[in-house]
């Protein structure tokens, strides 16, 4: 796929999603194309954070999509849980924010008070909710700067849902799921047999055929990385699969939510020797491998370096596109952000809310042709001077 957006088809795509009954799980002759385009990987992969939403509002359908037409290598998406245990795409553990939920009278007497990761919080939680209340609510867009007119047309999709995405897509594209504050969803979501969520989350994975380990042919047929901010959670589902997970980073003042481990604790070089037992890389805060002070970067941390000499990658979040996101050394370009952190801070891959710039610039700098592509036609040529040998 080059820098150039098909229109037409994600116009319909829209309507499909908004108007249509078809649930969006994987037909079967299309999950096994093998004419499909394969995951590039000679280059940072480009992850879409919550789907292509800078444009059209988080974890819905059309984000997703969007992002796949906009050459996305990998979509992401954070995993919670319904009341009645059904595994959805939702970030926040409160519906306040991104759902019409305040419009919706019938839920008035829902709101609650729950202890999350040591603090008190108020709101709808999705915990309170069956799949089918939750499904009756409309998305909106999070942040107020941005595009609004998609508010109240989409709805929250589940777990295989946005997994029949991927598997539909015209090329193989990975999928790069978080098993979200799990110690809250283990705390309020009970399922049969005592299993838990990672359980849940793991058979699921499982269930739509994928496994393998990094870089292998399972793997690269439907690439995944499982990613999470707790490292219990992460080395529980390493008796269960094998695809590869990330360890995420959060701010330098935040302890992990399982553990109580403090920022310095897990970055340091023993504990990355105990975690790359059990991961392939890190995803860290990019203000936290890079310090800001006045919006101005300062000097880099030696992270990247360190986690690459223990055989970690690096995948940063989040990049936007936006002035207030933009710290001052990039004169508000975005293109000279991407420049940086690939060039120069050296990262492996990096979660953006713009998917499509993030390709444009890797079009221009890396394009596809010049990678996996020469090299195929190299192979070839090889392979034809042998036969001439032989011959």
């Amino acid at each position: 796929m080059a820098g150039s957006v098909c229109v037409v088809p994600f116009i319909f795509l829209l309507l499909l999603v908004g108007c249509a009954a078809r649930p969006l799980y994987p037909l079967p002759g299309r999950r096994n194309d093998r004419s499909k385009k394969p995951l590039q990987t000679f280059r940072p992969y480009n992850i879409a954070h919550r789907g292509s939403n800078g444009e059209i509002p988080e974890e819905t359908a059309p984000a997703y999509m969007r992002a796949i037409e906009e050459g996305a290598d990998f979509i992401e998406t954070d995993i919670l849980a319904s009341k009645d245990g059904a595994l959805i795409c939702f970030h926040d553990v409160t519906l306040d924010d991104t759902t019409d939920i305040a419009e919706h009278k019938e839920f008035a007497t829902r709101k609650r008070t729950y202890e999350v990761q040591g603090v008190n919080m108020t709101g709808y939680f999705h915990v309170d909710f069956t799949l089918k209340e939750l499904q009756s609510l409309r998305v909106k867009q999070r942040y107020p700067f941005r595009d609004q007119q998609y508010n109240g047309k989409f709805s929250i999709i589940t777990f295989e849902e946005f997994i029949s995405i991927a598997l539909d897509a015209p090329r193989v594209v990975g999928i790069y799921p978080e098993i979200k504050n799990p110690v809250f969803i283990n705390q309020h979501v009970k399922w049969p047999g005592g299993k838990k969520f990672e359980d849940k989350f793991v058979e699921t994975l499982s269930k739509y055929g994928y496994k393998g380990s990094y870089m292998s042919k399972q793997w690269l047929k439907q690439p995944a990385f499982i990613q999470s901010f707790a490292p219990t959670s992460l080395i529980y589902i390493s008796n269960l699969t094998d695809l590869p997970k990330i360890f995420l980073i959060d701010d330098t003042t935040m302890p992990t939510q399982d553990t109580n481990q403090s920022y310095s604790e897990i970055t340091s070089d023993s504990y990355f020797d105990f975690i790359k037992d059990y991961v392939v890389g890190i995803g860290p805060w990019k203000d936290t491998v890079v310090p800001v002070n006045d919006n101005y970067l300062l000097t880099s941390t030696d992270l990247v370096a360190r986690a690459h000499a223990h055989n970690l990658q690096v995948h940063p979040y989040t990049f936007r596109n936006e002035n207030q996101f933009l710290h001052f050394n990039f004169s508000e370009d975005p293109y000279n952000e991407y420049d940086y952190w690939l060039n120069k801070v050296g990262v492996d891959g990096l979660f953006t809310d713009f998917t499509g710039s993030f390709h444009q610039y890797q079009e221009w700098t890396s394009p596809y042709l010049d990678g996996e592509e020469s090299a195929g036609k190299l192979l070839d040529k090889i392979a034809s001077l042998i036969a001439k040998y032989r011959n």
